[in-house]
């Protein structure tokens, strides 16, 4: 009897067995992770990764697998043989936390990390109770939430919640962390259920906070002024210690007034704080204040002008949490006999606050103070911006400091307007909850306009080293510094100077600036060879070219040599934004096309200042701008200003 030939594949035939399956995971975006897959059957033992939308892993064909946790993501691994025989592992999940990973452990080995903890709560009776605690681990941590002391059952994730919460659910909560590896334990925290009446009001918080500071100081036309250097620089300081991502900037035309307003109101949205102060020369008429630019003509006219009501209207119409204007300028009436067009009101928004440096009809006055000028409502201003109490309380505050100094008594009265209808403060905490891609979108435009050039480290064939590094001392002027590091084998008295392609004249450099300037120079770098301060960058067009000469005596010739190298910082800081690029002005580049160009940087150089006085200690110098005589003009029933037009140049076009 002949027998069938037996088929290969059904002797010698094992089950393919996983010893260990891949485990999940909890860790930081980004992080690396391995997924491993241990199995036993005959032969050799092919592997494939998948994801859950049925996709094969690029090169996971192994055992192991190691991924970057970019996204969570579910796994499973595909093992099989040449028998015929095929196996899946267990579904595993890498879950990716995209929060703050700061104190995790440079060589962690996955033992569980709390990223977040819970916080302490006050709820409504009735209403939702949600505690949340997050922790990276490898293993995935396993949560267990104990109330009291006592094990909640089924309270076993990262997040507790309690819809409807009673009195009973109020005490001490904490939430135990663990894996294979360790056992982690939060702080306990109390919950608080109260009735409604009890419940105390919520704390103000910002979704951001967003400051212009202008200080306009040489002027073509008129006076020219020496505290807003310090004063914008000084405030800028405080506002960033206080969470704003501010830009500052120095000696702006109109147009470029107008154009900083414009990427000003961009950055502004529902729930942020705006603030906007300008330190220089201005005026009021009927009732609106109005900025001088550093290219306005005599006499003063709106049309030259930047109206500040402007400004707010526009910031309300971003429904900002807070729009504040803090006003360090003159208020002094002109043009009385104008008749002004209507502002279009917006319905009333509130949390609104004008800082005013005098009351209607007054001049605000800057002094030499220890050494330095400064604005006397900025001085105050500066002394309390920093305290944790509601806005219009620190500028009460401000009021009474400078209505008791001796200098200004009678001349000079803060006032004080505002429609602040919650307690909110310069001080209050931003809150990015809900408002991340927002808050994503300003961060990119505002780093853009604060984007400091890299640092240059030059070798020249004498064999020096020179290094070229850079500081911004306002956002339109950075400052670039020059120090020999290494010296070459045969050179010898070795200097360096620095020039650039545009040269750019120095705004700090005319007769009677302060000796401060340089105190904010050398804090920026320590004792450079050479420094250059490159001003009005809001102007630049094209790429910025620092030259760097070095010049040292050879050892051997005995003679004086110079070598030179050129570095491209392209368009620093504020050049980037374009701000002579500002959109719907053709109507008033046509006004004020007879006007004579200026050139970069360079504002009053070509004629001297028609009052460049500086103070004495006790001797405060005005900021009202002093205009020739008063012109008559043939006037027709229209109002002056074209008000539509510039409520158009402001308004957000997009």
């Amino acid at each position: 009897m002949t027998g069938s030939r037996p088929n290969p594949c059904r002797i010698m035939i094992r089950e393919i067995f996983i010893v260990r399956h891949p485990v999940s995971v909890c860790v930081p975006v980004n992080h690396k992770v391995t997924l491993s897959v241990r199995a036993e059957g005959t032969g050799i033992l092919n592997y494939q990764w998948f994801t859950d939308d049925e996709k094969e892993v690029c090169d996971g064909t192994q055992a192991d697998l190691t991924v970057t946790a970019r996204k969570t993501q579910l796994y499973v691994c595909r093992v099989n043989d040449h028998f015929c025989n095929c196996v899946f592992s267990d579904w595993v999940k890498v879950k990716m936390l995209d929060i703050d990973k700061s104190g995790l452990p440079v060589h962690w080995q996955g033992e569980p990390h709390i990223a977040v903890n819970p916080k302490p709560q006050t709820v409504r009776q009735g209403t939702k109770l949600t505690l949340r605690c997050l922790a990276f681990g490898i293993p995935t941590p396993y949560y267990q939430w104990y109330r009291n002391g006592q094990p909640l059952l089924d309270m076993t994730g990262d997040t507790l919640q309690i819809d409807r919460a009673t009195a009973e659910h109020g005490g001490s909560y904490l939430c135990s962390i663990s894996n294979v590896l360790e056992e982690r334990w939060t702080e306990p925290v109390d919950v608080d259920i109260v009735q409604t009446d009890q419940l105390p009001p919520a704390a103000p918080t910002a979704t951001d906070k967003v400051a212009l500071l202008i200080g306009n100081l040489n002027y073509s036309n008129h006076p020219g002024l020496m505290a807003p250097i310090m004063d914008v620089h000084e405030l800028a300081n405080l506002l960033q210690q206080l969470g704003f991502r501010v830009v500052s900037l120095l000696d702006l035309t109109r147009e470029e007034m107008l154009a900083a307003i414009e990427k000003f109101i961009q950055l502004l949205d529902r729930g942020v704080y705006g603030l906007f102060y300008y330190a220089g020369h201005g005026y009021e008429c009927a009732g609106r204040n109005y900025l001088v630019a550093i290219d306005a003509p005599q006499p003063y006219q709106p049309e030259n002008c930047v109206c500040v009501q402007r400004v707010m209207h526009s910031m309300q119409q971003r429904r900002t949490a807070l729009s504040v204007i803090l006003l360090d300028t003159c208020r002094k009436w002109y043009n009385q006999d104008c008749i002004p067009s209507a502002i279009t009101p917006l319905k009333p928004s509130g949390n609104t606050v004008y800082g005013y440096a005098t009351c209607e009809d007054a001049e605000a006055f800057e002094v030499q103070d220890g050494g330095k000028s400064t604005g006397i409502f900025t001085k105050y201003l500066n002394k309390h911006i920093l305290q944790c109490e509601k806005v219009t309380h620190v500028l009460e505050k401000v009021s009474e400091d400078l209505g008791r100094d001796p200098l200004v008594t009678g001349r000079q009265a803060v006032e004080i307007k505002h429609t602040l209808k919650e307690p909110r403060s310069l001080a209050d905490p931003v809150r990015t909850t809900g408002h991340t891609k927002e808050l994503h979108l300003r961060d990119a435009c505002w780093r853009q306009a604060n984007e400091l050039p890299r640092k240059k480290r030059l070798t020249f064939h004498c064999g020096v080293e020179v290094e070229v590094s850079f500081s911004a001392l306002f956002s339109n002027v950075l400052v670039a510094f020059a120090s020999v590091k290494t010296k070459g084998l045969k050179t010898q008295d070795c200097t360096v100077t620095l020039s650039s392609k545009p040269a750019m004249q120095d705004i700090f450099s005319g007769p009677g600036r302060s000796e401060d300037l340089d105190s904010l120079l050398f804090k920026s770098s320590d004792n450079p060879d050479c420094t250059l301060r490159l001003c009005a960058l809001q102007r630049l067009k094209e790429s910025l070219v620092i030259k760097v000469d070095l010049h040292y005596t050879h050892t051997d010739s005995k003679l004086r040599q110079t070598e030179s190298q050129h570095v491209d910082i392209g368009k620093p800081l504020v050049a980037s934004c374009k701000l002579y690029r500002r959109r719907n002005h053709a109507a008033t580049d046509k006004k004020h096309e007879g006007a004579s160009a200026q050139s970069m940087g360079n504002i009053s150089s070509s004629k001297p200042l028609l009052h460049q006085t500086v103070a004495g200690p006790c001797r405060p110098f005005t900021r009202k701008a002093e205009c020739a005589a008063k012109v008559a003009v043939t006037r027709s029933n229209e109002p002056e200003e074209n008000d539509e037009n510039e409520l158009r140049d402001f308004a957000l076009r997009h």
